[in-house]
């Protein structure tokens, strides 16, 4: 029998949840996907500082403000990173937005734009690009804009039903649900465990699955932020599933047999009326989960991505 990794491929895509060229070479993924605390990770990796050191040249050359210049230099080195990346997966690869942007719809526009723009410079075609931004209510809503400009988006650190419908409704390519941020808030709210087919998240990711494939929605689901392989198994048949290093190496010694668990509705429901952002902001206000998990994530994302500038900025 073939491993785990291989029998999940047959229903699953994989993405790998990393910025480290060598595991991605390692595990052939179809996609890969970034964010600023896995680009910290891979700006201390040696390989890396030919990177660094071409972005902030580049940064450079296109203002003489120093703050300016270390902002240039963070979207540049996203580039390059995602661009080399895409040297080894046949896929697409996610490129985030600063998190510090996550309540600036038009910020969140230009920033887009640009790193798109950098890409079609360096050669790569938006068809191979993903934006990634948190699914606030501003995230969404220029993720709609940009959707209608051929920019295809993956809205990240999604907690909610709420954030998955509007969503849907927005018309975005991608959305990442955090299963195991979802199971940790749980565990330390309640004190209790979890077995694999109870986990929160699971259970979280599960439910969009199948609304999304009951009402003919095209927006893929893919789940993030695992905690475990058992996750991961339950999860088996989601449009896709990005996942760490760790746990693809666990997938791929185990032997065992793994059994679909998500499978697509084949009755199609009519969709039901579009969330307004009154209703959006009143679920996640009700869903402590959901919005204390997306706060610590766009603050935590934002906190990593000064930690890069400030490396770069050593470096001007």
């Amino acid at each position: 029998m073939s491993n785990k990794l291989s029998q999940l491929k047959e229903f699953t895509t994989i993405v790998a949840d990393t910025g480290d060229i060598t595991a991605i070479k390692d595990f052939l993924p179809e996609d890969a996907t970034t964010n600023p605390s896995l680009m910290l990770k891979a700006a201390q990796i040696p390989e890396y500082a030919p990177f660094l050191e071409q972005a902030v040249a580049w940064a450079k050359t296109q203002s003489n403000d120093k703050e300016q210049q270390i902002l240039d230099a963070g979207d540049k080195l996203a580039v390059i990173v995602g661009t080399e990346i895409l040297k080894y997966v046949p896929g697409r690869i996610s490129t985030e937005v600063d998190a510090r942007l996550s309540f600036d719809k038009d910020a969140t526009l230009a920033k887009a734009r640009k790193l798109i723009a950098l890409y079609e410079e360096a050669g790569v075609s938006r068809d191979r690009v993903l934006i990634k931004a948190a699914s606030t209510w501003e995230g969404i809503k220029a993720a709609e804009e940009l959707e209608k400009e051929g920019i295809n988006c993956n809205l990240t650190l999604l907690f909610s039903f709420a954030q998955a419908q509007a969503c849907a409704e927005a018309g975005v390519y991608l959305i990442s649900p955090f299963v195991g941020r979802i199971l940790d808030w749980y565990k330390k709210s309640t004190g209790e465990e979890y077995t694999a087919e109870t986990d929160p998240g699971v259970v979280s990711v599960t439910e969009i699955y199948n609304y999304y494939k009951e009402h003919g929605y095209n927006t893929v689901v893919m789940g993030a932020s695992f905690r475990n392989i058992g996750e991961i198994e339950q999860l088996a048949g989601c449009d896709r599933l990005t996942i760490s290093p760790n746990l693809l190496e666990e997938l791929k010694k185990d032997e065992g047999k793994l059994e679909r668990k998500l499978v697509p509705a084949t009755d199609i429901k009519p969709a039901p009326a579009a969330i307004t952002e009154a209703a959006f902001r009143w679920a996640m206000n009700e869903d402590a989960m959901a919005t204390e998990k997306l706060s610590e994530g766009i603050r935590n994302f934002a906190v990593d991505q000064r930690k890069l500038e400030v490396t770069l900025a050593s470096m001007l």
